[in-house]
C-alpha cells in the first residue's frame, strides 16, 4: 500500500485517559507536516453515525492553531464515549424492542464520502476490536493503544496509566496519616476491571499494607491475619488496596450494573464490601475510600505526554510508511508497530512471574493468597 494521504481523521473512544489531548495534538502536527489535512470526529464514532445532531456535522478541521496548547490538558477535545460501537449498535426495532446491528459500514460511506485517506483510533480494547474490524473492511486504520489499566496487550504501557498510578500513590500517601492517627483500617478501592496494575504498582509505590487484585482470587482471612499482626507489632493501623475487579475465593466480582444491549457490565463495591467485612472480622474501624473516575482526570504526567506524543507521531509514520491494520506499540526503548488482530480483544493481566508482584511479597505485602 502506498502513501496517496492527503487527509485523514481520528477519534478517541472508550474511557478518558489523560494524554489524549497530547496524542491529537502529535498528530495534526505530524499530519500537517507532511502537507495532510486533518478532521477530529466527534465522541467516538458517534460524530458519524449522529451527525445530524452536530452543528458542524459531527466533523471538524483540525489545525496547528485548533491543537495549540493542549498537550498537558486533561481529557479529550473531540469527545469520548463508552457507548455507540458501530458492530454493535444499539437500534429500536418497529416491534418496540432493542437489538444490536452493525453498523460499520456507514463508517465506510462517510469516509469516502468526506474523501478522509485514513482513520487514526485512539482507544482500549474496545475501540482497537472496531479499528481491526474496518481494516478488514477496507479501511485504512492506525491504533493506539490507551487505557489507564495498562491491560492493552503487546505493548509495554499504555498512556494515561503513569498518571493514574501517580495520583493514586499521593492518595495512599494521605491516607496513612489519616489512618495511623485513628488507629483505623482504611480499603482503598481503584480502578482495574480484570487486571491489577494501577492496584498494583500504587500499592508497593504508596506502601500499601495488602493488595487485593483480579488476577489473584483473595483470602480474606489473610488479609485479617495481617492486620492483627500489625497491631501485636504496635502498628495499630492498615492500608488495604483493592481493584474494582478483585474477586474473593469461591466468589464473585461486585457489580454495580449488569451488561446490557450497548454497554458492558460496571464494576465496583468490592471496596466497600472487604471494608464491611474486615472491620466485623477485626473489631477495628473501617472506612473506604472509593477513587473511581478521580483516576481519569487531571493533567497526564511528563511520561505520559511523551508516550502519548510519541505514539501520535508513530501512527502517522506509519500511514507515511504504507501501513495500515497495525497498532504502535511502546517496546522500550523503541516504538514498533503490531497488527490489530493480534491485539484486538485481548487483554494483558499481571503475570504470576512478575518481578514487581515478587517485589510486593518481598516487602511483606499481603496478596490475599
Amino acid at each position: 500500500m502506498t502513501s496517496q494521504i492527503r487527509r485523514i481523521a481520528i477519534c478517541t473512544g472508550g474511557g478518558d485517559a489523560p494524554g489524549l489531548n497530547a496524542v491529537i495534538r502529535s498528530v495534526v502536527i505530524a499530519a500537517a507536516n507532511r502537507g495532510w489535512e486533518c478532521y477530529g470526529i466527534r465522541d467516538g464514532f458517534n460524530g458519524i453515525l449522529f451527525s445530524e445532531r452536530y452543528a458542524d456535522g459531527g466533523v471538524f478541521r483540525l489545525t496547528r492553531e485548533r491543537v495549540r496548547g493542549i498537550g498537558h490538558l486533561g481529557g479529550t477535545m473531540l469527545g469520548t464515549t463508552n457507548k455507540g460501537n458501530p458492530l454493535h449498535f444499539p437500534t429500536r426495532m418497529p416491534d418496540g424492542s432493542t437489538r444490536e446491528i452493525d453498523r460499520s459500514n456507514e463508517i465506510l460511506e462517510f469516509f469516502a464520502k468526506k474523501e478522509f485517506d485514513a482513520l487514526v483510533s485512539v482507544g482500549g480494547d474496545g475501540s482497537l476490536t472496531i479499528a481491526d474490524a474496518l481494516h478488514k473492511k477496507g479501511l485504512r486504520v492506525v491504533g493506539v493503544p490507551k487505557t489507564i489499566d495498562n491491560d492493552l496487550d503487546k505493548t509495554v504501557t499504555t498512556f494515561g496509566f503513569d498518571t493514574a498510578v501517580e495520583f493514586a500513590t499521593e492518595c495512599l500517601d494521605r491516607l496513612h496519616s489519616t489512618a495511623e492517627s485513628h488507629q483505623r483500617v482504611m480499603v482503598v478501592e481503584v480502578m482495574g476491571r480484570y487486571a491489577g496494575w494501577i492496584a498494583l504498582h500504587s500499592g508497593i509505590a504508596g506502601n500499601a499494607h495488602s493488595i487485593l487484585m483480579p488476577e489473584i482470587p483473595f483470602d480474606l482471612d489473610k488479609v485479617v491475619e495481617q492486620i492483627r499482626a500489625r497491631d501485636a507489632d504496635g502498628r495499630m493501623y492498615s492500608v488495604v488496596l483493592v481493584a474494582e475487579g478483585a474477586v474473593p475465593k469461591n466468589g464473585h466480582q461486585e457489580l454495580l450494573e449488569q451488561a446490557g444491549v450497548g454497554h458492558a457490565e460496571r464494576l465496583g463495591g468490592i471496596g466497600e464490601q472487604v471494608a464491611k467485612e474486615l472491620q466485623e472480622r477485626t473489631g477495628k474501624e473501617a472506612r473506604v475510600v472509593v477513587l473511581g473516575h478521580l483516576l481519569r482526570g487531571g493533567s497526564p504526567t511528563s511520561f505520559d505526554r511523551l508516550a502519548a506524543m510519541r505514539f501520535g507521531a508513530a501512527a502517522v509514520r506509519a500511514l507515511d510508511l504504507g501501513m495500515s491494520g497495525v497498532m504502535v506499540a511502546l517496546a522500550f526503548p523503541n516504538v514498533n508497530y503490531v497488527p490489530l488482530e493480534e491485539v484486538a480483544g485481548r487483554m494483558k493481566g499481571v503475570p504470576m512471574d512478575s518481578d514487581t508482584l515478587q517485589t510486593a511479597r518481598d516487602l511483606g505485602i499481603c496478596l490475599g493468597d
